[in-house]
C-alpha cells in the first residue's frame, strides 16, 4: 500500500461517522448492508450518510454494487487488510508483539 493511500484511508476514518459506517460493515461481512439499513442501524440522516460513504469510497475502504433497486455497501477487506499490515509491517522489530491466546480469540 503506498503511503498517500494509507494516508487517505486514515484521514476518511478519522471521523466519528465513518467510522461507525466502517465498522458497521465489517460486522456485516461479505452481505454488506443497503443506505437504509444503515441509516437506520446507526441514527443518521440519509443526506449525511450518503456524504459519508462517499468519503469512504473515494479512500478505497468500501465499495457499492447494484442490486436491482437497491444499493449494497460492503467493507474492502482487502483495503482494511492491507492498511494493517502497512501500519504493523516493522512492528516489534520483528517479534511477536501480542501474547500467542490473543490472536486466537479473534474470530475473524
Amino acid at each position: 500500500m503506498q503511503e498517500n493511500d494509507v494516508v487517505r484511508a486514515l484521514a476518511a476514518l478519522a471521523q466519528e461517522v465513518r467510522l461507525r459506517v466502517f465498522r458497521a460493515l465489517v460486522v456485516a461481512g461479505p452481505a454488506g448492508l443497503t443506505p437504509g439499513d444503515l441509516s437506520a442501524q446507526l441514527d443518521v440522516a440519509a443526506n449525511t450518510l450518503s456524504f459519508h460513504l462517499k468519503e469512504l469510497s473515494h479512500a478505497g475502504l468500501i465499495s457499492q454494487e447494484r442490486q436491482g433497486r437497491n444499493l449494497v455497501y460492503r467493507a474492502a477487506f482487502d483495503t482494511m487488510n492491507a492498511l494493517l499490515a502497512y501500519l504493523t509491517e516493522n512492528c516489534c522489530e520483528g517479534q511477536a508483539c501480542a501474547p500467542a491466546d490473543a490472536a486466537a480469540s479473534c474470530h475473524c
